[in-house]
């Protein structure tokens, strides 16, 4: 029996979370939400994250009904993210690491998304889509490597959709993304925008220009709605993804789809995945905002297969960067 605490701070989303050996124990968080038409920066966020992660610890201690001696492992999120949010919730992990006497383990957060989605679906092998503010990548494992087939060549997706919302001025709580998603459902008129797929690769920075450069005097003669530009958006940067994805699929020779980050949890973007896998004779996974969005419980979970591997991270190397590639972690803790 195996029981590890994840902390997750690197973006908006501060998480902490606690798993015994494929149970989830508890799953608090808290979201850094800024005014509309604003997004967050890298040392409000922290102080966001400093303020609350106390109360949230003593939360997710609470909820999972164990004490701190009964915890194998500490895990933090090591990268990529927002550099200020990342170290102040590395150094709170670090310190509860030595006061409770537990060894550390510095976790890659997109290999986090993975491994959360595959414990919850249970998918076996899946082509991975990865789609987040500050990422989008197309990922098959082979050879003890999460490898990359495709990505965004400039912004993510996520990041796209929340630049369109502060344009529209959208609110920014729950989330810009979620609010654009519920706009979309009420648009009736598709607006033809640039679609840029390179080879295996996406580009999503000429959309954003594009759609912001036509919004206002559209908007202002009458000749769509917000709900429209944002139908439209939603399908031309889905459509993208869904051509990627399958010829990932293809080379890999691949049944299995398994969308994670906090785009995932889009129901417009599952339901055309959905359409492209029933036509392969392929399988659909994916998870709700419980495991979707950015939280602490899927780096505990990836902590907890790399420890029981026999990864411990020391204290010496427990810092963290802002650039930390999904290809480049060695996948020790799976023998398929």
């Amino acid at each position: 029996m195996v029981i590890a605490i994840g902390f997750e701070g690197s973006a908006n989303k501060l998480g902490i979370g606690i798993i015994q050996d494929g149970k989830v124990l508890s799953n608090v968080r808290r979201t850094y939400i800024t005014p509309p038409g604003e997004g967050f920066l890298p040392r409000d966020t922290a102080k966001h994250h400093q303020a609350n992660i106390l109360t949230v610890l003593d939360e997710a201690i609470t909820q999972s009904g164990i004490t701190p001696d009964q915890i194998d492992c500490v895990c933090y999120t090591k990268g990529p993210g927002m550099g200020a949010p990342l170290v102040s919730v590395a150094i709170v992990a670090r310190t509860v690491a030595q006061l409770w006497g537990k060894p550390l383990v510095a976790v890659n957060h997109c290999i986090g998304h993975i491994e959360m989605g595959r414990l919850i679906t249970s998918a076996a092998n899946p082509t991975v889509l990865y789609v987040s503010g500050g990422n989008t990548q197309v990922i098959a494992y082979s050879a003890k490597r999460y490898r990359i087939f495709g990505e965004t060549i400039d912004i993510a997706i996520g990041n796209c959709l929340d630049r369109f919302a502060r344009v529209l001025k959208i609110s920014n709580d729950p989330s810009p993304g979620y609010n654009i998603e519920q706009m979309a459902k009420r648009g009736k008129q598709f607006i033809e925008l640039p679609y840029t797929v390179k080879g295996m690769d996406v580009s999503f920075s000429g959309i954003s220009s594009y759609i912001e450069s036509i919004a206002e005097e559209k908007l202002a003669d009458g000749s769509c709605t917000p709900e429209d530009l944002c139908f439209s958006l939603q399908e031309t940067l889905f459509a993208m993804l869904v051509e990627i994805t399958e010829r990932a699929m293809a080379h890999c020779q691949s049944a299995e789809v398994l969308i994670v980050g906090g785009v995932g949890c889009n129901k417009r973007l599952q339901e055309m995945m959905g359409q492209m896998c029933v036509e392969r004779g392929a399988k659909l996974y994916a998870t709700d905002e419980r495991f979707c969005i950015d939280n602490g419980v899927m780096i505990a979970q990836a902590g907890w297969e790399m420890y029981r591997a026999g990864i411990v991270t020391p204290m010496s190397e427990t810092w963290c960067t802002q650039r930390y590639r999904t290809d480049e972690v060695e996948v020790v803790w799976r023998d398929d």
